[in-house]
């Protein structure tokens, strides 16, 4: 299942009860909101897994789950049942059904994020729930080429939060471009996986190249160096959102989801 969300409401994907219990309070979270819908569809409980999670204020246009559901339902009835009793900020988009070796996260060969920034003097009125804002003047060509040291498969620890649980640092980054459409920022990325707060980590010092105040080779310095306590701010949470998990084509899903040729 394929599932598009507004993270701004959210305390991040993850469920923070255990289940059949009611939210902690202020705490809602889209995994709960999204078992509640098909638990309602298949009239018992539903539990889903999901590609990777998402924190909060994260947005995400193809997040992908797996779960069990009851036989005999039709993917069309999934989609609209289970919108139905989504909050207007959650839908889902598309419905598929796979075989019992699929797993939504470990069947996953890549993780797609964008991260958008209006440059320009004043705040964000419109869109301001999909936009990081920075006033400064920034030099999207420097960030671009200084983030190409971080192509490949590295330590990156210098980019990784405290609170991280992975067992090791070292990811395998696929591609990564900064990109100017006229006053927005956007720089995507692809990866075999992330560490918690990394495309912010990344983004908060590709921000500091951008307006000047390091070199393009710092960004290098910094991966080299392992170490988070010199590296750049970690991003606001707003501007990221998570463009899905990329499956080998064996697997049948929307092209949306599916791996590219070129990537590795």
């Amino acid at each position: 299942m394929g599932i598009e969300y507004d993270g701004s409401e959210f305390s991040g994907w993850q469920r923070l009860n255990k289940r059949g219990t009611p939210e902690r309070r202020h705490e809602p979270t889209v995994q709960a909101a999204v078992e509640g819908a098909l638990s309602f569809v298949a009239g018992g409980p539903v539990d889903v897994v999901c590609a990777g999670r998402t924190d909060a204020g994260v947005h995400a246009s193809a997040q992908v789950v797996h779960f069990d559901g009851p036989a005999g339902r039709e993917p069309r009835s999934w989609v609209l049942g289970a919108s139905s009793r989504l909050p207007p900020s959650v839908c889902v988009r598309w419905c598929v059904p796979v075989t019992d070796d699929f797993h939504a996260r470990f069947s996953a060969r890549a993780r797609r994020y964008r991260y958008s920034i209006l440059n320009r003097p004043v705040r964000p009125a419109l869109q301001r729930q999909y936009l990081s804002w920075e006033r400064r003047a920034l030099d999207a060509g420097a960030m671009h080429r200084a983030a190409q040291a971080l192509v490949g498969e590295h330590d990156f620890s210098a980019f990784r939060t405290v609170h991280c649980q992975a067992p090791h640092p070292r990811r395998q980054l696929h591609e990564i471009r900064v990109i100017r459409d006229g006053e927005v920022v956007a720089v995507e990325v692809q990866a075999n996986a992330f560490l918690h707060h990394m495309v912010r980590n990344i983004v908060g010092s590709l921000l500091l190249v951008g307006r000047g105040e390091h070199s393009e080779s710092w960004v290098g310095e910094l991966l080299a160096g392992r170490d988070r306590t010199v590296a750049g701010p970690t991003a606001p949470s707003a501007g990221l959102v998570f463009l899905g998990p990329r499956y080998p084509a064996q697997w049948g899903l929307p092209v949306e989801v599916e791996l590219a040729e070129a990537a590795p």
